[in-house]
């Protein structure tokens, strides 16, 4: 099955909240970026994925994304998430009605594109999400073929998202699982091993296989 995802982004001194204080806050920015780069470079590894549109808050601040193969646009006059994902997915419908059209969080430095092609392949054409590793939050939205997304994202977003008839999946799926919006995530993460972005902004050595 393939997809075509939603990705929000806001302006990268302003994104991460929660995670001020991981490291020097001049290199904050810095590292909200590196985070989207590792995310979306595994999004675009998936043979499943087709188009990648990332919907910013300042298409400027995060033009250098574009140089992983994603699409880049501003998010609509409406300023906030679930505002960004139903803009993006109406772009995306607008090209194909009938396109799968999923929602991902760009905080995911660890991801390895075969949780995300096992994710699609589970999910198997119907209204899936994904939690995170908590199973509170999503961190992936999927849409049926031609349907809507109906994103509900925030806080509880998993139940609200189960109880608008989307099916939770079931398989580990660590790496996709694993959000980053504090430093106990940042932590974890890094256990499971980041991309060559985060490493690099956080000093590490070594680069995860995409």
């Amino acid at each position: 099955m393939d997809v075509d995802l939603v990705v929000p982004m806001k302006h990268p001194r302003d994104g991460k909240s929660r995670l001020r204080g991981a490291v020097d806050p001049a290199r904050h920015p810095g590292l909200v970026l590196a985070l989207a780069a590792d995310t979306l470079a595994a999004v675009v590894a998936s043979a499943q994925v087709r188009r990648v549109l990332l919907v910013a808050a300042d298409p400027a601040a995060v033009a250098e994304l574009g140089e992983l193969g994603v699409e880049i646009v501003a998010e609509p006059a409406e300023k906030t998430l679930n505002a960004a994902f139903r803009h993006g997915a109406a772009l995306l419908k607008a090209d194909d009605p009938g396109a799968v059209v999923g929602a991902l969080q760009a905080d995911l430095p660890a991801l390895r594109a075969v949780d995300l092609t096992a994710a699609l392949a589970e999910a198997a054409g119907r209204r899936a999400f994904v939690a995170d590793r908590q199973g509170t939050g999503t961190t992936l939205l999927l849409a049926a073929a031609g349907g809507a997304l109906d994103p509900r994202f925030g806080p509880g977003s998993a139940r609200l998202h189960a109880a608008s008839g989307a099916v939770p999946l079931s398989r580990p799926l660590p790496t996709l699982r694993g959000d980053v919006d504090t430093p106990d995530d940042l932590a974890h993460v890094r256990a499971l091993g980041v991309g060559k972005h985060t490493a690099a902004h956080l000093g590490e050595p070594a680069a995860i296989p995409r």
